[in-house]
């Protein structure tokens, strides 16, 4: 039998009644988000759409003008002056030298706002392998290479969210399909058979282009797939993910020379149950890529100006003049210089030379723009059955590109809450609303996104900031690797020479790095000027 029913004191007043009433409907207000747009300024590239300003100030005068400090920018300035050259000056529009592969902090916390690894370089990356050395990354023992294990990506590595559990690695689970396995069996002999009769190589300018390559550039990766008979549901995600991943698109929008290389560049692709496999290892930092150009770049802060915009350049009898906007001044500046290092996207490059050569009108490029969140949580998230926490950290069925944790690599062992980098490789129909929609409403679009693995995420959330690229990648269409034009722009020489991960086709740090280190022997200078 229940109890009686307690009524409340006659003592108690009318007013702390209500009150009581009041408060036990009501919970306290979630806070509103804190964060905001980091990293970069949008408005800062749209300069070049409005009117020149006119500068009639003094001339900055240099040896090599180099326009853009991103990984290519960097790399061919770190190569002159190792070569003697110390007449240099790097001008980059935004606030930090480093393109996709600068950091930010959060909180005291560093974290990535692009490029967030680096695979450990193969044979063919021997400049990278060189810089990684001379950072301390790796050693020669014995004649062998050894890497600090503080750099490499700690365990565990990569898990993905599919059928309502965290499994190891990214590769969707078979173990219930037959179908799915052979699959994968099948496309693990077609990348080995592409490996040993055509030949990869990362960076790509050193694997020797031939009719086979042709015929598969000539075509999408989804085509290909197609014609293989490779339609399985779980292989065609993964690989629309792989593709996402390093360029952008899905594999309806890539090349089958790009979706091969993918694969075929480094590590192959190997199918569950193959004793051969092994996980290929990465390199990262709890600020990604951002350690790298952080490092390259300070023995080159005295010839670095960052927030420089430039507007035009014009090549001239006597060498080249630049028109640039100072931010923070908020005035024009102009430089001349004997020679010029467009280290910019090929797009911008375009539009900045006043006369730009004919394969750079030649060239269409298209661009993903990719958006990344850096979320601080104020607790740790609650456990979902399966695998445990990684570095890497992928939802299956999605378009997004899953979340890494800044804080996986940190050497503290205090406990603390995880720091999420989250990536989104956007439609190009979104990059309108990229950069007009609030950064509240990419916020929402990236909870949502992290909810569906972590319902709980929402409530821990304690400040977001997001940074976006409008064009943050070169995506590696049909036919843009074969092109005469883009063959031509890698082999410039002279007073203009062009530097970017885009001469690749497609953005990675080893096409780009190498790509600068190059540049540095093409360029005409003239040493007794110096």
């Amino acid at each position: 039998m229940r109890p009686p029913l307690s009524l409340p004191s006659p003592r108690l007043s009318r007013r702390a009644l209500l009150l009581g009433a009041l408060s036990a409907g009501c919970t306290p207000e979630k806070p509103p988000l804190q964060g905001g747009w980091v990293g970069t300024h949008p408005e800062r590239g749209h300069r070049l759409r409005g009117e020149l300003p006119k500068a009639d100030g003094p001339i900055k005068k240099t040896g090599v003008l180099i326009v853009g400090a991103g990984i290519g920018g960097l790399a061919c300035a770190r190569a002159l002056r190792q070569r003697g050259v110390d007449d240099f000056a790097l001008l980059d529009l935004e606030d930090q030298a480093g393109g996709n592969s600068r950091s930010h902090t959060l909180n005291g916390l560093p974290c990535p706002l692009g490029a967030h690894y680096l695979p450990v370089p193969g044979e063919h990356a021997r400049e990278v392998a060189e810089l990684l050395h001379d950072l301390g990354v790796a050693r020669q023992h014995l004649g062998r290479t050894v890497w600090d294990e503080r750099h490499l990506c700690h365990s565990p590595q990569e898990r993905l969210f599919f059928d309502g559990a965290w499994h190891e690695g990214l590769l969707p689970p078979a173990d219930d399909a037959p179908a799915t396995r052979e699959q994968y069996r099948r496309f693990a002999a077609l990348v080995a058979q592409a490996q040993r009769e055509l030949g990869f190589a990362m960076p790509t300018r050193r694997a020797h282009w031939t009719p086979g390559h042709a015929a598969l550039d000539a075509q999408t990766f989804a085509a290909w797939l197609d014609r293989a008979g490779l339609n399985d549901e779980r292989l065609r995600w993964y690989l629309d993910y792989c593709c996402r991943d390093d360029f952008g698109a899905n594999a309806d929008g890539v090349s089958a020379w790009a979706g091969l290389h993918y694969f075929a560049s480094r590590h192959g692709f190997h199918a569950p149950g193959d004793d051969t496999a092994e996980r290929e290892p990465v390199l990262t930092w709890p600020q990604g890529n951002g350690w790298l150009s952080e490092r390259i770049a300070q023995p080159l802060r005295d010839r670095l100006h960052v927030g420089r915009s430039v507007l035009r350049v014009t090549e001239g009898r006597e060498g080249i003049e630049a028109l640039a906007w100072n931010e923070a001044a908020n005035a024009p500046e102009r430089w001349s210089a004997r020679a010029v290092v467009m280290a910019t996207p090929l797009f911008i490059a375009a539009r900045l030379l006043a006369t730009p050569p004919d394969a750079l009108r030649a060239l269409r490029l298209s661009y993903a723009p990719w958006l990344t969140a850096n979320v601080l949580l104020r607790e740790p998230l609650l456990h979902r059955v399966g695998a445990p926490a990684a570095w890497d950290s992928v939802r299956y069925g999605t378009t997004a590109l899953g979340y890494v944790d800044a804080r996986h690599q940190s050497l503290d062992p205090t406990p603390q809450p995880p720091l999420l980098t989250a990536y989104f490789a956007l439609p190009a129909a979104q990059r309108a609303a990229l950069l007009s929609q609030p950064w509240q409403h990419w916020a929402k679009v990236v909870t949502d996104e992290l909810a569906q693995t972590h319902p709980d995420l929402s409530a821990k959330v304690e400040r977001m900031d997001l940074c976006r690229f409008g064009h943050a990648m070169s995506i590696p269409t049909p036919g843009l690797r074969s092109s005469a034009a883009l063959a031509a722009l890698n082999e410039s020489t002279g007073r203009v020479v062009f530097v970017h991960s885009d001469l690749a086709g497609y953005s990675v740090f080893e096409e780009a790095y190498t790509a600068g280190i190059e540049a540095a022997t093409r360029l005409n200078i003239d040493r007794k000027a110096q």
